[in-house]
């Protein structure tokens, strides 16, 4: 057993060398593999979506009714937030005859509002009235007024107030406020003038 050559035969080296080689190849593979996987496994960046503006939303209109002593009395619209002052100028300001010391301008604006400007004489007017028996913020009788009480009101002038006088005089007293549509010159403007002004 000393003599026991212990050198590997010729072919076995040469088996050992190629499975040497083999394993490097393997290796070297394998490692090939698992850098291919890490950079595989790395999380992806997603791009966002860009965020889009989102549009105000259009402002609130709303609707009043602009009556009384107004160069154009009429239903108008206007912004959120508006006031009387704003009102009144939609309806092409006040005129003349206008009180605007009975009206508050600063006043904010409700949907569906009537914003009414009173105007020079009907104070009077409605004082007269209450001499008679009425309340003194009572609207005027078109029965019992006076052509210089009608004159007063927005929109009546002498001419008019007489007219008035003369309509009443040939049909009879008044029985709706609307029977004076029937007075030549008085249309739907001059109406929306007088409404809550005067009474049958």
């Amino acid at each position: 057993m000393d003599n026991m050559d212990a050198h590997f035969p010729p072919l076995s080296r040469r088996r050992l060398a190629a499975g040497a080689i083999l394993l490097a190849v393997v290796l070297v593979l394998a490692l090939r593999h698992h850098a291919a996987g890490g950079a595989a496994a790395s999380p992806s960046v997603t791009p966002v979506a860009p965020v889009r503006p989102v549009r105000a939303a259009a402002p609130k209109l709303l609707v009043v009714d602009v009556a009384g002593a107004v160069r154009r009395p009429g239903l108008y619209r206007l912004r959120s937030g508006a006031r009387i002052d704003d009102a009144i100028a939609a309806a092409g300001g006040a005129t003349a005859k206008a009180q605007l010391d009975a009206v508050n301008l600063a006043a904010p604006v409700a949907d569906g509002e009537q914003v009414l400007v009173p105007g020079s004489g009907v104070a009077a007017a409605a004082a007269s009235a209450a001499g008679a028996g009425s309340s003194p913020s009572a609207p005027l009788d078109l029965n019992t007024a006076t052509a210089e009480q009608l004159d007063a009101l927005p929109g009546i002038g002498p001419i008019t107030a007489q007219k008035i006088i003369d309509y009443r005089t040939a049909h009879g007293p008044f029985h709706a406020v609307d029977e004076l549509q029937g007075v030549p010159g008085i249309g739907p403007a001059k109406m929306a003038q007088l409404k809550g002004l005067v009474i049958p």
